[in-house]
């Protein structure tokens, strides 16, 4: 007969302030198999944990249930507890009295029904629960890390720095991200690229870390400590071990398009390096703009190379490589405005522009070497009009988070126009002005004493007469219309999941949440993690946020990673699936629901009758299940099953409620 001991936590007021939890424990008494009950203030903290122990050895206790928060929160604290005691670590329940009762009802006495409910069947469970040892698997010290912005490279410069081999896998030809495009960093108003290209050159010099430009994750099997990741090297069409970025071919290429990296405002060769400080710093070529791929003409970079590294011949390749770790750094895009905002040009006018556009053109390596002009005809623009939250905050046409980073770069742009143009106007609408970091409400008070004039309100439309852009909106502080003349106008946009994300994600098996961002495991506990083991997130991939928490997520991402590589070998969660291949049909719908890819059909030595045969049945990686369940609710036969939630503990619990 169980020994079953029942301790039901206030959680505070959390829980108490709803349920009477001197009822619930008092319930608890009668309930079969209970040999003790009581209830706590704060279960979980170290008078808490000592007080269980204690009536385990009191009390010969053999089982216990909890009453407290989610066990999301607390489980794992309470199986290391029990570690030190003669009880396993999975003969252990959680009735999850906070999120599901006290947090969701406001009638006490339905509550305290409902709480006496949970833990009753909390009871029933733990009560034909069975122990389970962990069992181990071996680590590969190597870590990967997808997405070259600066939050990637801090994170791969920090695993490096520990002594472990790192893969950067960049989908563009150069690292670096968003920040080598940035001016100025706010609040310090430092140099950007100063900050940035010295990251870059180190994390192309360091020893340990191996730089994949122009290439994306195309599969991944395995689980943690064990990924086996396929990469595509897309076509380069020059020979990176070759060439050394003379950069003849690009002066002589006929062929000028768009150039990305100065966000539309300038050209670049068909044969490119995307910015003089790239890392690497050796040029690609444009497939769809070269007149040799596309029309078998020209060829004059192959002509003019010294050393003969262009390679028109040059094909895609996969390498298939094992890691230990994963860092996800994918980074963001800016919304394209153009399709949500007509009333704002919808893209007609040169002169309304993002902010992004903003920074090339103050920049002293962007397209006008850092002077600020209309791009329509050249012209210092004296009147400036920039608009805030466009996208952002906007549930009807846009996104409806905040951006964060849009209030402190727009006081920046402000303060940068009325630096360098004499005798000019910044005129900026806003909905909130928003400064939650360290000399950000200082550095915004500032831009507002140089000048720059704050209306509160929304822009219902941008049109242009004659030479100038007239805006329209409300100052709803005095609840009037309001109307600017403008030269240029700079549009604060909002950050988005960069393209691509959603195949990132499928292939590692991980989750978005419903604005495409990638999805943490806790939001305050698990910040970094996600519900795949071994696999981290940082910087904008997460959601929006600016370059220091960037960096610092960057960092403890690769805490984490370090953390791992760090051991030979690891614990395993045994509360995964079981196939009892005895009754497995193989019929392979637990191979397709599996979230995790963590079932495979195989074959095994089967009999039929007296004839020895194959027989094609469900295995599990024990290392790669989470123990989600989704096979378990799919198995047609029932031959799988969950430890530690198996059908008849399910049942069990279903029974106590029933009864």
């Amino acid at each position: 007969m169980a020994r079953i001991g029942v301790f039901i936590c206030h959680c505070g007021t959390n829980i108490a302030a709803t349920v009477d939890v001197e009822k619930v424990a008092e319930a608890a008494k009668s309930m079969p198999g209970v040999a003790y009950a009581r209830d706590y203030k704060y279960m979980c903290s170290e008078p808490g944990q000592a007080m269980i122990k204690e009536a385990i050895e009191e009390h010969n206790l053999d089982r216990i249930v909890i009453g407290s928060c989610s066990p999301r929160m607390h489980e794992t604290t309470f199986r290391k507890m029990l570690k030190g005691t003669k009880i396993n670590p999975y003969l252990l329940e959680i009735a999850n009295l906070r999120e599901q009762c006290a947090w969701v009802h406001t009638d006490k006495a339905k509550a305290t029904e409902k709480a006496i409910n949970l833990v009753q069947m909390a009871v029933a469970k733990v009560a034909n629960n069975k122990p389970l040892t962990t069992s181990t698997i071996p680590i590969t010290k190597r870590a990967l890390v997808i997405g070259g912005g600066i939050a990637g490279i801090q994170a791969a410069l920090d695993i490096a720095d520990a002594g472990y081999d790192v893969t950067i896998v960049e989908k563009e030809p150069t690292i670096g991200g968003h920040m080598v495009m940035l001016d100025k960093t706010f609040p310090t108003m430092d140099c950007s690229a100063c900050i940035s290209t010295p990251k870059m050159v180190d994390a192309g010099a360091h020893p340990n870390i191996t730089l994949k430009t122009s290439c994306e994750v195309e599969k991944v099997d395995g689980y943690i400590g064990n990924f086996e990741v396929t990469i595509k090297e897309k076509a380069k069409y020059v020979n990176h071990d070759l060439c050394t970025g003379c950069g003849l071919c690009q002066t002589k290429c006929p062929t000028k398009v768009t150039s990305e990296f100065n966000q539309g405002m300038s050209k670049r060769s068909a044969i490119y390096i995307p910015f003089a400080q790239a890392v690497p710093s050796k040029p690609v070529i444009d497939p769809q703009a070269c007149l040799k791929l596309t029309k078998d003409k020209c060829g004059i970079c192959e002509k003019i190379c010294p050393i003969g590294a262009i390679n028109y011949q040059d094909e895609v390749k996969y390498t298939t490589e094992q890691y230990g770790a994963i860092v996800v750094a994918t980074g963001y895009e800016l919304v394209d405005w153009k399709q949500m905002y007509p009333e704002y040009g919808g893209g007609k006018y040169e002169d309304v522009i993002t902010g992004l556009q903003f920074e090339r053109l103050v920049n002293a390596s962007g397209p006008t070497e850092g002077h600020i002009v209309r791009p329509s005809d050249g012209k210092e623009p004296k009147d400036v009009v920039i608009v805030k939250c466009v996208g952002s905050r906007d549930p009807k046409k846009g996104k409806t988070y905040c951006s964060r980073a849009c209030c402190m770069y727009s006081a920046k742009h402000a303060h940068q126009i009325l630096d360098k143009i004499p005798n000019s106007r910044v005129y900026i609408f806003y909905m909130d002005v928003r400064t939650p970091g360290k000399g950000y409400e200082e550095f915004y008070d500032n831009t507002r004493k140089d000048g720059a004039q704050y209306i509160r309100g929304r822009v219902s439309k941008i049109y242009k007469e004659g030479s100038k852009l007239i805006v329209k909106g409300e100052d709803s502080l005095i609840g009037r219309p309001v109307t600017v003349e403008a030269d240029m106008v700079i549009l604060a946009t909002a950050m988005e999941a960069a393209p691509g994300v959603e195949e990132v994600v499928s292939k590692l098996g991980i989750s978005m949440d419903k604005d495409r961002w990638v999805q943490e495991a806790h939001p305050k506990l698990r910040p970094v993690e996600t519900q795949s083991a071994g696999i981290f997130l940082c910087g904008t991939c997460q959601g929006p946020k600016d370059i220091p928490d960037t960096v610092s997520q960057a960092g403890a991402a690769a805490s984490k990673v370090i953390g791992i590589l760090n051991h030979d070998e690891m614990e395993t969660s045994p509360m995964i699936s079981h196939v009892d291949q005895t009754k497995c049909a193989g019929c392979g719908y637990c191979v397709e629901c599996c979230p995790y890819k963590a079932i495979s059909l195989v074959e095994v030595p089967g009999r039929d009758g007296n004839r020895k045969v194959t027989k094609t049945v469900a295995q599990v990686n024990e290392g790669l299940c989470q123990g989600c369940g989704c096979c378990t609710a799919t198995c047609r036969t029932g031959c799988i099953d969950l430890r530690g939630f198996t059908n008849d503990q399910i049942l069990k619990e279903v029974d106590a409620l029933c009864l």
